[in-house]
């Protein structure tokens, strides 16, 4: 029998498989169906169970079913207005009634015979305590030959596939059957190797196609659904694997000694560690002292403390002879960061600066020639970090806080101004574990699962319009009690598209009118650097009580007297965006609030404020977000350069996810080159590039 390879259907037009001509080729381009690969590959959204029925005396209301039954009077066809046409009729079994409703049908009157059986398939409603079913879909019963492959064509579970217009789904399943039917004198070659199908009972890949497109049971779809699921999965970790295993077997790391002052060091800080951040502090030890290049992700809800974690590392990198550098989105946070971080290294002789876009050209060339010759031991700075003028003398450490505002080829640039350097990756986003997995398989993942002691959660509610004369008496008492606000807005200024409030209108409106007698500021990302730094320093100094903001003040900024925060148009945010706002309060010993302004009666957004008013957990309020708006929306995977995902869900394959992930650990441990996986290792080559490939 001959073999036919993936690769091989990509070559194969679908232009040449029977029903699809030219015209309808140019349909199923729209769906980016060209190939053979990509037709088979273009799995099901949902399916229609055809193949239970029931009676109708047990339909429920909104229930998808199939009931059989009799037409039991003549077919009526109102016309409540031109162009529309509605047609009815009366089905019976023996347990019940029910009303078939066809809209703009013209072939059903002369379709359904009085007296007639038939299977119906479709929606069950309820109305005026009627049982009503809607447009159904139907089979004529032969009484006589009550088995006849009619009937057995009709009692399925159908395939429903995402379409365009003009494409049926009976003309999609008709297509799809073919390109099957095409496969069953060929043997597909099966791209899981036989001893991993054999370790998680896997079914045969062309088992699983046919039984994903036109399964015969539930356990059959389920099954063929689960090996398809597991193959995208493994072959997407094998693939991040090789990244991971190529930067791991290029260069050995630095083997970091193990430090007794680390202990002095610890001690000395005004708090203690928490059990997470012990944890944590480990593991990233523990990668330094190895051979490897360290490459871990350090993920921490709001006020965590990952930021101890970041100066610890970076003391040890500094005690073991080499410099740090510590790279952050914004002027603010790394001014922020220096603030904190200095007085804690400058005690045991460390010797730190700040390098930013905004500084005099004196500043930065201090900066430059301390870091060329040694004299800086750690450097705090924006993306100016990644500049060709910056040079190191012995770069052993670096470390990127908040990751998602830089990209992997931004992190890489300034981990090779050291060789050999150690990476640190550290976010406050709370990426759901199972994203994280995906987006940072490259990454070993660190977990700082626990909060400081004494941290009052903050307490959210969400409000309407209504509302808004007690909210802004609210924000005078807060004033009043000697604390500070923010009120956030989804835009800069107002825009004709998007109705939504605005910082600057809003500033302006509540400076002049609702909060004339109070200190009203505004900070956004038009501003120039030295602008929004001066408002921030005020903010902090208590100079200004209101600051009306975007999203700008999202990550890191610190002001401990802040306890209220107000967001408009709240419903305009992610949840995990919501999350991150909400914790520039509750960062003192005063009980501090956030009010969400929701504008929209959706269902969907009363959902996501009711998920926000519940939980102040970040990793609960993100696997929330990535259920409720899924993975693409959530965190943009196509700009990670990923293969795009056609049949795994995130959310809900979490398990298979683990289980696809730890065999392809094993298959790099075991293979490391892929030696004895040949196919596997041009698989890679050809999804993700050719440097991606274990050699």
């Amino acid at each position: 029998m001959k073999q036919v390879s993936f690769e091989d259907l990509k070559k194969q037009s679908i232009r040449y498989i029977k029903g699809v001509g030219q015209s309808r080729l140019t349909l199923f381009s729209r769906l980016e169906i060209n190939n053979i690969f990509e037709l088979l590959t273009y799995y099901p959204k949902e399916y229609e169970d055809r193949s239970r029925i029931k009676n109708i005396a047990d339909l429920q209301d909104g229930e998808l079913c199939s009931f059989e039954g009799t037409i039991v009077s003549n077919v009526t066809v109102l016309r409540p207005r031109r162009g529309m046409s509605i047609a009815k009729v009366s089905v019976q079994d023996s347990t019940g009634k029910i009303t078939a409703v066809w809209f703009n049908q013209h072939y059903i009157k002369s379709s359904l015979a009085l007296g007639a059986s038939y299977i119906f398939y479709g929606k069950a409603e309820r109305k005026l305590n009627k049982l009503q079913i809607s447009n159904p879909v139907f089979e004529k019963i032969d009484t006589n030959q009550y088995d006849s492959n009619e009937l057995k064509r009709s009692l399925k579970i159908l395939p429903v596939y995402a379409s365009t217009k003009n494409l049926s789904q009976n003309l999609i399943r008709a297509i799809v059957q073919e390109a099957l039917k095409s496969l069953s004198n060929v043997e597909l070659e099966d791209m899981l190797p036989q001893p991993v199908r054999d370790r998680h009972n896997l079914a045969d890949i062309m088992f699983s196609l046919n039984h994903i497109h036109f399964p015969v049971s539930e356990q059959d779809k389920d099954k063929a659904r689960y090996r398809l699921v597991f193959e995208e999965l493994f072959m997407l970790q094998l693939g991040l694997l090789s990244y991971k295993s190529l930067a791991a077997s290029a260069r050995q790391g630095i083997k970091y000694m193990r430090l007794k002052e680390m202990d002095e060091f610890i001690g000395a800080l005004p708090f203690q560690l928490t059990d997470a951040q012990k944890r944590v502090l480990g593991e990233v030890e523990q990668d330094m002292e190895s051979n490897t290049i360290m490459n871990r992700l350090i993920q921490g809800d709001v006020g965590s403390g990952k930021t101890i974690i970041a100066v610890l590392a970076l003391f040890k990198a500094v005690r073991c002879g080499y410099q740090g550098a510590l790279m952050v989105p914004t002027e603010i946070l790394a001014e922020q960061h220096y603030k904190s971080v200095k007085p804690l290294l400058e005690r045991f002789g460390v010797a730190v600066e700040l390098l930013s876009g905004s500084q005099s050209k004196k500043q930065k060339q201090a900066v430059f020639e301390g870091l060329k010759n040694g004299c800086i031991n750690v450097v705090i700075g924006t993306h100016a970090l990644i500049e060709d003028t910056v040079e190191f003398y012995k770069l052993g450490l670096v470390i990127t806080d908040e990751q998602h505002r830089f990209g992997v080829r931004q992190r890489s640039i300034l981990a090779e101004k050291g060789g050999n350097t150690d990476v640190l990756v550290m976010t406050a986003t709370p990426i759901p574990r199972t994203l994280a997995l995906i987006l940072y398989g490259d990454l070993d993942i660190s977990i700082i699962d626990e909060l400081p002691p004494g941290r009052k959660p903050v307490r959210t509610y969400s409000v309407n319009e209504s509302m808004r004369d007690r909210i802004n008496n609210f924000i005078r008492e807060t004033v009043k009690a000697g604390r500070q606000v923010y009120i956030v807005c989804p835009l800069v200024e107002d825009s004709e598209e998007i109705e939504a409030k605005s910082a600057v209108v809003t500033a302006e409106d509540i400076g002049n009118n609702v909060f004339n007698d109070l200190k009203v500021g505004i900070i956004h990302g038009k501003m120039k650097p030295s602008e929004k730094e001066s408002v921030m320093k005020s903010f902090a100094a208590s100079d200004i009580s209101i600051l009306v903001s975007t999203t700008i003040i999202e990550v890191g900024v610190n002001v401990p007297n802040a306890t209220l925060m107000v967001i408009e148009n709240a419903e305009r945010f992610g949840l995990a965006q919501l999350h991150q706002l909400r914790g520039r309060v509750g960062r003192g010993e005063a009980q501090s609030y956030c009010v969400l302004f929701n504008q929209s009666n959706s269902k969907v957004a009363r959902e996501r404020m009711k998920i926000m008013a519940q939980s102040n957990d970040g990793f609960v309020i993100s696997e929330k977000d990535l259920e409720i708006r899924g993975p693409g929306e959530f965190f943009g995977i196509r700009q990670h350069g990923l293969p795009e995902l056609k049949i795994a869900n995130l959310y809900k394959d979490l398990e298979i996810l683990k289980l696809a992930q730890e065999t392809a650990k094993d298959m790099v441990a075991e293979d490391p080159g892929l030696m004895n996986n040949k196919r596997l290792k041009q698989y890679l080559a050809n999804h993700f590039g050719e440097k991606a490939t274990l050699s």
